[in-house]
């Protein structure tokens, strides 16, 4: 029997936030992963479907897909996972969603817009707290500034990383910061750009980090220059200080290696009561050619929170037929208004 929804890495962290939001929309996901027993123990209670399969098996790939209309890709990193996952799509005709924040990843795609159109496939990443709600306030004071050249984002809140989240901070140790210029994403060294941004208590020094939106935001505001910033928190500070003398040693195979495996040490991700007394704030500032500069502001439920509510969101409305075909991004297709229908959200334009 055909089912609407699968997601993969629903034994994962923000896999089972999803699957719960996911019920309460009244979907019914095929749970999807490569652990058949952790499958097993979230499905079974649910009296949901599950399909244990590693992304290396691309017949089994392919034949669970094959039941499917949409795909929520969960697991991370992405950098290792995604191409399996889209490759198969592409071949199943199945709408692919994932929740990346990475980069790479989101320009990889971009560079399938073509293939996917070809196949009546809408391809979107970063459906979860990369990137919606940074997408979505990029786009509004693109809105309200035509024409803008330059773009900022600052970000305060990030407190938490699951397991699969560190392993991908461990695969960008000491690669610098990316930003776009001119249209073209380069690498600055890290704690090379800081600015300031009012989250809400004064002005607060922020830090130059790599983030989803360096590739997103292009996509759906067509600024040409654009960079994101960190709350300099001390943590923070002490981490990009690492990556910018430390940064070579970091990224040898065996240093790599080892951070990974100490990664599967971190908490598997904040708890219900860590996630309900945290809130994330978003800044975006717009300038123009002639120095012409518009900002707002966003507060958001903590990161994995709010992801756990918008993946299955845009997968129901994906499944109504709400969608436009080929590599798509989150603010452009649902627009700058998009993110104020969750609740805990509220967005104000600062002057």
């Amino acid at each position: 029997m055909p089912h609407p929804l699968l997601i993969y890495g629903a034994s994962g962290f923000s896999g089972k936030l999803m699957t719960a939001a996911a019920l309460e929309l009244g979907l019914r996901p095929v749970l999807a992963g490569r652990d058949e027993r952790k499958l097993a123990t979230l499905a079974e209670p649910l009296g949901l479907p599950y399909r244990a399969v590693r992304l290396a098996d691309a017949a089994g790939l392919e034949a669970a897909l094959a039941e499917v209309r949409v795909v929520l890709h969960a697991a991370g990193p992405f950098s290792e996972t995604s191409r399996p996952v889209v490759d198969a799509c592409l071949r199943t005709g199945t709408h692919y969603l994932d929740i990346t924040g990475e980069i790479p990843v989101i320009e990889a795609l971009a560079r399938r817009h073509a293939e996917a159109q070809a196949r009546k496939v809408m391809v979107m990443p970063g459906v979860g707290f990369d990137v919606v709600p940074s997408d979505c306030l990029a786009a509004h004071v693109a809105r309200r500034l035509p024409g803008a050249e330059r773009l900022a984002l600052g970000i305060k809140g990030l407190k938490f990383a699951t397991r699969g989240s560190a392993k991908t901070l461990v695969e960008h140790a000491g690669h610098g910061a990316r930003v776009r210029q001119g249209g073209v994403i380069t690498t600055v060294p890290p704690l090379s750009l800081q600015r300031a941004f009012d989250y809400g208590d004064g002005p607060r020094q922020s830090l130059n980090i790599s983030w989803g939106d360096v590739a997103a935001a292009w996509y759906t505001t067509g600024i040409p220059n654009i960079e994101v910033y960190f709350d300099a928190t001390p943590t923070l500070r002490g981490m990009l200080a690492a990556g910018r003398y430390f940064g070579w040693f970091l990224r040898t195979a065996p240093w790599q290696a080892w951070l990974k495996a100490n990664a599967d040490m971190f908490a598997e991700g904040p708890s219900d009561a860590e996630r309900a007394r945290s809130w994330m704030v978003i800044v975006a500032e717009a300038e123009d050619a002639r120095g012409r500069r518009v900002r707002a502001r966003l507060r958001t439920p903590e990161a994995y929170a709010f992801t756990g509510a918008c993946g299955p969101a845009i997968a129901r409305r994906v499944l109504a037929g709400d969608l436009e075909l080929g590599f798509q991004t989150p603010g452009r297709v649902y627009g700058p208004d998009f993110v104020l229908s969750f609740a805990g959200v509220s967005r104000e334009d600062l002057e």
